[in-house]
């Protein structure tokens, strides 16, 4: 490894220092919506590189100046202010320009998780009332508008069909393959907006709120359906400028992902973040260890973010090949559970200085707490960090948090001293004011007192500091994707030889959790590959389950209320497959 930390410890600025830079150029703040966030940022950084991609290096610039065409288009189109528009996008260059295209007129976007299938992806553009739908024509070996053709024959020209009335129009992103040629691309560059565009494109943006919602983000449910949090612009902006004012980035930062935009992690805490010090994303199209490494000495990156899985995978690729990257300056590693020896072979074979992991979910617009280490790796590994600095994004009179956390008996609902184990609750600004179109979902996911519950088992102590131990619902997270066992349950009990199943998380090595079902047959148990194949192109591949256990009846524990006791399910589990 030819990199050390070295040449940072003599003249690098303190974080308090990187603070205040940051603080000092973001000064004062303005609720602005996202499109006005990029247009401010491009004012003062129009030919910065924004989005480096290995085809082209985009500026603040041309981000801009795209996202106003592809909106006049989106009006050209029908869309309108408030209207819900979706996207199956991967992180190509058109998830940005679509986001902050979406946002300038004053529609609401809809990213849905590009590993979902027909029946998923329908039922979120039917549940969130989707007006136009964005999505790439092919990824990862799977044909979306295979999908399209299923669930709504004559997309091209009919829209949704009477099965989805809502849906009116239907843009593709040509990934991989050539454009279906009955199809509408999203970006057309032989395309030009008539007067009447422009002029209901200005009208739609000068009335755009920066308290309404920018974003609907889908989670998985209780009940075993996703549900959208809404998100408002005002909301995403004062987080992302938290995470940027937490972690200290300095002006220019650039910020290596593989992290898909779809989750708040990429999408907030890189691309939105990094607009408030002129900073970069490098988002790469797909996880590859080996691309990340080269990507990261080819573009001169200040900052990687990965999940543990990925960190991993690329510590083994820089252990035989080395690793050359002066300018990086941190590494944030967050999203799963972390080896403790994780952080120090990062010091030791990235060579960053500053070491990061964090706590947050979706329903608080990303992470609200973050662990830094200098040097020493004890929080990283024995915490999640504490309550993110807000700064100047911080709301007058609430304190100089955006998010705020307690503990509860999950049994009573007290209040729980520091130290002691419970739920933990989150209240603050940038807690979703509730799930779109369920009301029900949304009533049962907060207290009398309104704070919310996010599902999550640990600690809080005096100093803020979060401990996570792991989670009330039994949901697992698969190679850093959320699973919820009652939707893959519900999909399963399809199969017509399956009378009845319970899906429970076990330990696995590479995916640091999969799915194991157990199944009761009616006159016979399908095996795994079976199930694997009724599975395929219907769910998400993370959700399948990577085990098969034929059980009887009598094997499965309820409560008295009639819920399963997975808790001890997967147990057994564990123990009949020696893991």
């Amino acid at each position: 490894m030819s990199t050390t930390t070295a040449q940072f410890t003599t003249s690098a600025p303190t974080l308090a220092q990187r603070r205040a830079k940051i603080e000092a150029i973001n000064t004062p703040w303005h609720k602005r919506t996202l499109a006005g966030a990029l247009d401010h940022a491009a004012e003062r950084h129009a030919d910065a590189p924004f989005v480096m991609t290995d085809d082209h290096i985009w500026t603040y610039g041309e981000i801009r100046d795209a996202s106003r065409k592809l909106a006049a288009r989106l009006v050209a189109h029908g869309v309108r202010p408030r209207d819900h528009v979706a996207l199956v996008l991967g992180n190509q260059v058109e998830f940005a320009i679509a986001k902050f295209a979406i946002a300038r007129l004053g529609a609401v976007a809809v990213p849905i998780n590009f590993m979902l299938r027909q029946a998923e992806i329908g039922y979120i553009l039917k549940q969130a009332d989707c007006v136009a739908l964005i999505v790439m024509n092919r990824f990862r070996d799977h044909d979306y508008l295979d999908d399209l053709d299923a669930l709504m024959p004559g997309w091209e020209t009919r829209g949704g069909g009477s099965g989805y009335p809502c849906l009116r129009q239907v843009f593709v992103v040509a990934v991989e393959t050539q454009l279906r040629p009955t199809a509408l691309p999203l970006l057309d560059a032989s395309w030009s907006p008539t007067a009447r565009d422009m002029a209901l494109l200005a009208e739609a943006e000068s009335s755009a709120d920066a308290d309404f919602r920018c974003d609907v983000l889908y989670t998985s449910g209780t009940t075993g359906h996703p549900k959208g949090a809404m998100i408002t612009h005002d909301m995403i902006l004062r987080i992302a400028f938290a995470s940027t004012y937490t972690l200290a980035r300095e002006p220019g930062r650039r910020v290596l992902f593989a992290l898909p935009m779809y989750h708040v992690f990429g999408y907030v805490e890189c691309l939105v973040a990094m607009m408030f010090v002129g900073g970069a994303i490098v988002p790469r199209i797909r996880f590859d260890a080996l691309d990340m490494v080269e990507a990261a000495e080819r573009y001169n990156v200040g900052e990687i973010c990965c999940v543990p899985l990925m960190t991993q995978a690329m510590l083994e690729v820089v252990r035989d090949r080395g690793f050359d990257c002066p300018s990086l300056v941190a590494f944030f590693n967050s999203g799963g559970v972390s080896p403790p020896a994780i952080w120090q072979d990062i010091r030791d074979h990235f060579g960053a200085r500053e070491l990061m992991s964090g706590y947050g979910m979706t329903e608080c617009s990303a992470s609200t707490c973050c662990a830094i280490s200098e040097g020493d790796d004890q929080i990283l590994r024995d915490t999640n960090g504490r309550l993110k600095l807000a700064g100047i994004a911080a709301i007058p009179g609430d304190g100089p948090h955006l998010v705020t956390y307690k503990t509860v008996d999950p049994v009573t609902g007290d209040d729980l001293a520091p130290g002691e184990k419970g739920e933990l609750l989150a209240r603050g600004y940038c807690v979703t004011a509730g799930y779109y179109n369920k009301p029900d979902e949304t009533g049962r996911a907060f207290s009398a007192d309104g704070w919310f519950h996010t599902g999550d088992v640990g600690t809080m102590d005096a100093d803020g500091y979060v401990r996570l131990m792991g989670r009330i619902k039994e949901a697992y997270r698969c190679g850093g994707e959320m699973v919820m066992p009652e939707e893959v349950e519900n999909f399963l009990k399809t199969h017509p030889e399956i009378e009845n199943v319970i899906v429970v998380g076990v330990p696995d090595e590479r995916m640091g959790e999969v799915g194991c079902a157990l199944v009761v047959g009616r006159k016979r148990s399908p095996d795994q590959a079976e199930l694997a194949t009724f599975c395929q192109d219907q769910i998400a591949r993370f959700k399948i389950p990577k085990y098969v256990i034929p059980v009887t009846a009598a094997d499965l524990p309820y409560t008295v209320t009639g819920r399963a006791r997975r808790v001890e399910l997967a147990g057994d589990a564990r123990r009949k497959l020696n893991l």
